[in-house]
């Protein structure tokens, strides 16, 4: 494929721009829905009966064997086949949360049901993984020899070796990650009416905590072969408090609200000001999580209610930097592409401004609870000198719409970055299934390398859209190249989608209420069992 037609170029760009600003009006349901369907194509292990991706197939049937221990489910994390644990665990986290703040709107659309799926596929694997008090299976299979191939799942033949951490191998990051989206699961499937299963998720989630406390560690110091694709840069503290949040949140004991309080200075939760929210750093999630408690927990003593505080404000510094409203220029406030867009890093983008977008709408209802301004204050002013109200909710919540529509289509490209969404987004997906012949229609075993002559070099587009995800996003000019080969632009990873959920979740009620239309039915109707 040349580059004339492989690229959206920059001139067809200019000139799309002004009609892609004006088609602002989104359909959010339409986005929900479609979000939810592609962790059915990220699938591993062996798919139900209801499986609405159907060219996928059964796949890492045998993971585990090896050790000795059932690991056959999961998710793959993108286009390859490699199950990572810690990105996989906050991909459970952040649907779990989407849940438990928009599951009303969730439910009006049509689609608990399915988030409950893909909430679930996640947390049936944790339960396998987590074999003893001490011991958690962290990955299954190696991105070295992985990425040497380009086959379907169903046809894998690189190594299926699963690594664990354990007491005298510790990994807290992903232990701590583990235990927040098994406690954050906890909580809806307990909305949801599934007692057993939310108690048996929050068991779980509570010796993995003590796991990753105890035994305190780097995860990739004791699994080094995740270094090259998922290191941790941040370290584990970020990940300890955060879990003792979601557990403060699950249970209601003080004793994880006091972890949070009591370590928040020493392990930088009140600490650190950041410009962004990912699988590796969780600071401003536990920030806005923090933040919440304010609105939410009403028995606080005047030591715990001061260093929420003190989280909620380095939450407000993560909303005024998305927001460019921090004072200092550049050095304080998260980069932009010249159309707007948040832009961190040329590789997979769109996981930074998807998760910005969901922490961003949170804190937006944040702020109309506690009938607040943002305040975006100067680190040189005078102590006593009060920071003059940067910008009100509404205005918090509409730059996370505008993040969500840029993804949606209203960008210079006048593509949607979302795919399935519209008439324009990327049809060469870098993704090994959806770019190779479906196995329910041709069963010939494809090869390793024979892979990348048949299907990854082919200039055609995929056969299977992937429907729903994320791709990584345009380049910091606002330029998309729709190429399998450009990976960093072309991947998508289930953690750029997960907090969209959430996003299109809100911005579905938006719409609603501007339409003047009345509320849904509550989620927290039981959803039968049969249905899980």
């Amino acid at each position: 494929m040349s580059d004339v037609s492989g690229r959206f170029v920059v001139a067809a760009a200019v000139v799309a721009v002004s009609l892609a600003m004006a088609a602002a009006a989104h359909d959010y349901g339409e986005a929900l829905s479609k979000s939810l369907l592609y962790f059915e194509a990220q699938r591993s292990g062996r798919l139900p009966y209801n499986q609405r991706v159907r060219w996928r197939g059964h796949s890492g049937l045998t993971d585990g064997l090896e050790q000795g221990v059932d690991l056959v489910g999961g998710y793959y994390d993108a286009g390859d086949h490699v199950k990572f644990g810690l990105p996989m665990a906050f991909t459970v986290t952040m649907l779990s949360w989407s849940v438990l703040e928009y599951g009303e709107e969730i439910a009006a659309a049509g689609e608990l049901g399915h988030a409950l799926h893909a909430i679930k596929w996640g947390t049936d694997y944790f339960i396998k993984a987590h074999t003893h008090p001490n011991v958690l299976w962290t990955q299954v299979g190696d991105g070295d020899s992985d990425h040497y191939c380009w086959q379907r799942p169903e046809d894998m033949t690189t190594s299926r070796h699963a690594y664990k951490v354990d007491a005298e191998n510790p990994g807290s990051e992903v232990a701590a990650e583990t235990a927040a989206a098994m406690a954050a699961a906890s909580i809806v499937f307990r909305r949801a009416g599934d007692a057993h299963y939310a108690h048996l998720l929050l068991h779980h989630a509570q010796q993995l905590f003590e796991f990753g406390d105890k035994y305190r560690g780097r995860y990739d110091e004791s699994v080094e072969v995740v270094k090259n694709y998922y290191p941790s840069s941040s370290g584990y503290k970020d990940e300890l408090l955060w879990a003792a949040l979601w557990l403060h949140r699950a249970t209601g004991r003080r004793e994880y609200l006091d972890y949070a309080v009591d370590n928040a200075d020493d392990f930088g939760g009140t600490g650190w000001a950041v410009s962004e929210f990912s699988w590796d750093i969780k600071y401003a999630g536990l920030q806005v999580l923090a933040s919440k408690l304010l609105v939410e927990e009403k028995h606080l003593s005047s030591q715990q209610r001061e260093v929420l505080e003190k989280y909620r404000s380095k939450a407000e510094y993560y909303v005024c930097s998305c927001m460019g409203r921090n004072p200092g220029g550049a050095a304080h406030n998260a980069g932009r592409t010249p159309a707007g867009l948040l832009f961190i890093r040329p590789w997979n983008n769109l996981q930074y401004v998807s998760n910005a977008a969901f922490l961003l709408t949170v804190y937006s209802d944040v702020l109309s609870s506690l009938s607040l301004p943002l305040l975006c204050p100067d680190p040189d002013a005078a102590a006593d000198e009060a920071a003059p109200a940067a910008a009100d909710a509404g205005e918090v919540l509409e730059f996370a719409r505008s993040q969500a529509d840029y993804i949606l289509g209203t960008n210079p490209m006048a593509t949607s970055y979302l795919v399935g969404y519209g008439e324009a987004y990327p049809r060469r997906v870098h993704h090994r299934a959806a770019s190779s012949a479906s196995y329910a229609r041709d069963r010939d075993f494809i090869g390793c390398l024979q892979g990348f002559d048949s299907w990854y070099s082919a200039a055609a587009e995929n056969p299977h859209d992937l429907v729903g995800a994320v791709v990584g996003g345009p380049n910091g000019n606002d330029v998309f190249t729709d190429h399998r080969g450009a990976y960093m632009q072309t991947e998508a990873c289930t953690y750029n989608t997960a907090p969209m959920v959430g996003v299109f979740s809100r911005l579905m009620e938006l719409e609603r209420r501007r339409r003047g239309e009345d509320a849904p039915p509550s989620s927290t109707s039981p959803v039968a069992e049969d249905d899980l």
